[in-house]
């Protein structure tokens, strides 16, 4: 019986070869790593189109479909899983969190991606035509510059990948009505990042408000504009999300959890989770190693 998640580092898989990145076809990819079909999580981030298949894609535990002409797109620690139910094809990249540090002046570049926030409603999409074909023209020009060494390769497939970015980043701005570079699409982001940095130590909407110079009313309003949510909810949203990838850890107790996420009490931290998840956290660990297999 597996105690623990598997995390993988990118360096783990032996196609890697010390460049920051390995980008393959999906169908390859999905045949030499049948064990990642399983729950795990990466060190890396993580992205895939798919051109052929069906089934499911479960990112920190809600499941996705996977059809052709759909993107997915993930960040470091998060829990994910594959089902199939046809042959899947299409294109993957994996590529370290440095692997971009000594191409863009601006290390936080990343994080103007939506689908680069962590959230999982974000990350995935389908991608319309004739986008669809330019986007695979990339990822195949990705893959030719893998088999033919060339001078500066590394520095055009950073360039490609920055290329399917903005690309994909346009699509869900045409969605949501809001440009890339509108104040309270950069004021969100900047929130999210905060998030994802302080969630342990700051619970408080205000608090976040004072970091980001606005006041409370402000940011939850900015929150609600764009995502339907209060900046309350989105921070317990954080928390509770950080408890499920810790529970599903069986080397972890429920009280180590509750510490590592401070909530002092552990009865505390079980009220907590069960009126915000609707179960305890012990029914929501024994319901998730039913559903993988453990």
């Amino acid at each position: 019986m597996k105690t623990e998640i598997p995390v993988y580092d990118i360096k783990n898989f032996a196609e890697y070869k010390d460049r920051g990145i390995l980008a393959s076809r999906f169908a390859h990819y999905a045949m030499s790593h049948k064990h990642l079909h399983t729950a795990h999580k990466h060190s890396f981030y993580h992205l895939v189109l798919f051109t052929k298949g069906s089934g499911f894609h479960s990112i920190d535990f809600k499941n996705y479909p996977v059809n052709a002409g759909m993107i997915y797109f993930m960040i470091p620690g998060q829990v994910h899983s594959w089902a199939f139910e046809e042959e899947p094809d299409g294109f993957i990249v994996n590529f370290s969190t440095e692997y971009f540090n000594s191409f863009l002046y601006n290390s936080s570049y990343l994080e103007r991606f939506s689908f680069f926030s962590g959230n999982t409603d974000q990350q995935v999409m389908i991608v319309p035509e004739p986008i669809l074909h330019q986007i695979i023209r990339d990822f195949e020009e990705i893959l030719q510059e893998g088999v033919f060494k060339q001078q500066l390769d590394n520095d055009l497939v950073r360039a490609l990948l920055l290329k399917i970015f903005i690309k994909v980043e346009r699509l869900s701005g045409d969605k949501s009505g809001e440009t890339v570079h509108s104040y309270n699409h950069t004021l969100f982001r900047s929130f999210q990042v905060l998030i994802g940095k302080l969630y342990k130590d700051i619970r408080l909407p205000k608090e976040y408000a004072n970091l980001l110079y606005i006041t409370p009313n402000h940011l939850n309003a900015v929150c609600k504009e764009i995502m339907g949510l209060s900046a309350g909810e989105l921070i317990r949203a954080r928390v509770i999300l950080e408890a499920k990838r810790l529970l599903v850890n069986l080397n972890l107790s429920i009280a180590d959890i509750a510490e590592v996420l401070k909530f002092g009490d552990p009865s505390y931290f079980i009220k907590f989770f069960k009126k915000h998840v609707g179960v305890t956290p012990d029914k929501f660990r024994k319901h998730n190693l039913l559903d993988n297999g453990k």
